[in-house]
């Protein structure tokens, strides 16, 4: 588990903007490890983390693109009913609150990976690193 940014980035809800983004992050060898979409009838928002924070926030800012830097915790989880209950209930027991959350894992591996932000990002850290 390690304290990251993730990156939320505006894009136009149109075909083919994502594919631009995507691309110009791999052209400069920039891996996205996690990312989700939420849209609206004009906008999207990705929320993404990646293997070079800075490059990436200046790629898509220098192309006018309004990107926000948030920490967020990157945890690799078990991949097992139930895990996801455990770390939000040892977050509830110190009053600390998930804002939002996303994972993924294929269904055959025994670990996924999971972002979450949290109310307090050192707190949400401290407590979960607690054996």
């Amino acid at each position: 588990m390690e304290i990251t940014t993730q990156l939320s980035v505006f894009l136009a809800n149109t075909p083919g903007t994502l594919a631009a983004v995507c691309d110009e992050l791999a052209n400069h060898k920039v891996n996205i490890y996690a990312l989700t979409i939420s849209d609206t009838i004009d906008h999207a928002v990705v929320r993404m983390v990646v293997s070079d924070t800075q490059l990436a926030v200046h790629l898509l800012e220098s192309r006018g693109v309004l990107v926000i830097e948030n920490k967020v915790l990157m945890i690799k989880n078990s991949n097992k009913p139930g895990s996801l209950s455990q770390i939000a209930a040892k977050l509830a027991k110190v009053k600390v609150n998930i804002d939002y959350a996303y994972l993924a894992t294929t269904p055959g591996e025994k670990t996924g990976l999971l972002i979450l932000r949290a109310s307090d990002t050192k707190k949400a850290f401290k407590v979960l690193s607690k054996k």
